[in-house]
C-alpha cells in the first residue's frame, strides 16, 4: 500500500513539473567539418540559421553557389546568406525544425539542442534516419 502512495506521489510530480524549456541556440556556431560559420537568430516567429561565412573556401570561392539544390531556380543563388537551418521552434526542450544541406542538396527535419555553452548538437533525420554533428561556438 504504502509503494503504492509513493508511486502515485512520484506521478503526480511529474506531471506537476513544468516542461523543460529548450535552451537558446542564438549566435554564431562552427561547422562539425569546421568549413562554415552559421549564424543563428530570430527569423519571424521561429529560429533560422544562416551561412555567415566559409572557413573552408569551396571550389566556388567566397561567390560559391547553391549548385546541388533540388530547385533548379535556387541553383544560381550564393551559399553566403543562405538559411541552412529554418523554423525551429522550440518544443520539449530542444528546437524543432529543418536543416538544409548545400553539399547534397537535400533538406531534413532537424532537432537542434544546447549541449553547454559552447556547444550545440545538430540531428538531421529522414524518417527513422538520423545523423548529429556538433557544432562549436565561433569566436
Amino acid at each position: 500500500m504504502r509503494t503504492k502512495a509513493v508511486a502515485l506521489s512520484l506521478a503526480l510530480a511529474m506531471l506537476a513539473s513544468p516542461a523543460q524549456a529548450a535552451e537558446p541556440i542564438t549566435g554564431r556556431w562552427v561547422t562539425a567539418e569546421k568549413d562554415a560559420v552559421v549564424a543563428i537568430g530570430k527569423c519571424g516567429k521561429a529560429q533560422c540559421g544562416t551561412i555567415e561565412r566559409f572557413l573552408i573556401l569551396p571550389k566556388g570561392g567566397k561567390d560559391q553557389r547553391d549548385i546541388n539544390n533540388s530547385d533548379p531556380a535556387k541553383r544560381t543563388r550564393k551559399l553566403i546568406g543562405t538559411a541552412i537551418l529554418t523554423g525551429l521552434v522550440a518544443e520539449e526542450g530542444v528546437w524543432r525544425g529543418q536543416v538544409y544541406d548545400p553539399k547534397t542538396g537535400r533538406s531534413y527535419t532537424s532537432e537542434v539542442r544546447r549541449k553547454d555553452a559552447g556547444t550545440l548538437e545538430v540531428k538531421g533525420c529522414v524518417g527513422p534516419f538520423c545523423q548529429t554533428q556538433v557544432w562549436k561556438k565561433a569566436s
